[in-house]
């Protein structure tokens, strides 16, 4: 089992940005694909990001792309989100997750931070 623990969600003016980390307790996190999901009041979950173990590549949802960046530091066993231009409809729960050897766009997340709230003020 992974514990992942979020970090750097708060209260941001639309137009702006904020970066979340994810650091994962486990000595072999080079060999997970790591992923962020949101969850707004509501609404069911839905796929925000995702970065492969093998080679770093990455993947986007479609309300995401072109404003959102994910990255990784295996030194640190952390994984980031870069969230720029944010608006109202970015507000929600914000969630880490994590696989062992997943594929980049594997949809069998086994790992889930607690998650960590974005609130985008208008």
């Amino acid at each position: 089992q992974v514990q992942l623990v979020e970090s750097g969600g708060g209260l941001v003016q639309a137009g702006g940005s904020v970066r979340l980390s994810c650091e994962a307790s486990v000595r072999t996190f080079s060999r997970y694909t790591m992923g962020w999901f949101r969850q707004a009041p509501g609404k069911e979950r839905e796929f925000v990001a995702a970065i492969s173990w093998k080679d770093g590549s990455t993947y986007y949802g479609d309300s995401v792309k072109g404003r959102f960046t994910i990255s990784r530091d295996n030194a640190k066993n952390t994984v980031y989100v870069q969230m720029n231009s944010l608006n109202a409809e970015d507000t929600a729960v914000y969630y880490c997750t994590a696989k062992f050897l997943g594929a980049l766009k594997t949809t069998d997340y086994n790992n889930w931070g607690q998650g960590t709230q974005v609130t985008v003020s208008s």
